[in-house]
């Protein structure tokens, strides 16, 4: 048993690895359903402010997600 160990996690993480676009995708969408409020009189700059905390937050997540596998694998 000790030796499979290390396969199954090894499929595990190769499992994850192939499906985190789909779940990450699946977040994103959730999110955006409990975010779907329409904002007026927003300014360029507001909008702009937005698109770049959206993107720094996909960053971090895939950051959090590569050292959380590359912390798995050693």
């Amino acid at each position: 048993m000790d030796d499979e160990l290390p396969k199954i996690i090894k499929k595990c993480l190769k499992l994850l690895e192939d499906n985190i676009e789909v779940l990450s995708n699946m977040e994103l969408d959730l999110e955006d359903r409990k975010e779907d409020e329409l904002v007026s009189d927003l300014k360029l700059h507001q909008l702009y402010d937005m698109t770049d905390d959206v993107s720094e937050s996909t960053k971090l997540k895939r950051a959090e997600f590569n050292f959380m596998r590359r912390k798995a694998e050693d």
